[in-house]
């Protein structure tokens, strides 16, 4: 088996996610780092799309969770691996880093993040 690491690195999303009523409203910028391992044996030889993950289709499941309005990270994180993992069965292992961008903590704070893997 051959694999190879897939990373995406600062998507960039506008959310909603936070345990603050007004965050929830309101939103914030949030950036998403993926690193994701995936047996390239036979992408590696046919040259197909088919063969591997297709980045665009990772960013389009990372965007589609991040629309889901969470209270915190942890449930982000969790919710873009297992359905990155469900799209994609081929995946072997998954390390996803939400960032809040200028979080609302009364001082200037670049970001908060949470980083997971599976």
């Amino acid at each position: 088996m051959k694999t190879a690491v897939i990373t995406l690195e600062n998507m960039e999303f506008y959310a909603f996610h936070g345990c603050y009523k007004e965050e929830q409203i309101v939103g914030n910028r949030f950036r998403v780092d993926l690193s994701i391992t995936v047996d390239v044996t036979t992408a590696s030889a046919s040259d197909s799309i088919t063969d591997t993950v297709s980045y665009l289709d990772v960013y389009l499941c990372v965007r589609e969770q991040m629309m889901q309005k969470s209270h915190i990270l942890e449930h982000v994180a969790s919710r873009i691996i297992k359905a990155l993992k469900t799209r994609f069965p081929g995946i072997i292992s998954i390390r996803a880093k939400v960032y809040k961008m200028a979080p609302p903590l009364g001082g200037q704070v670049e970001s908060v993040s949470v980083e997971m893997e599976a």
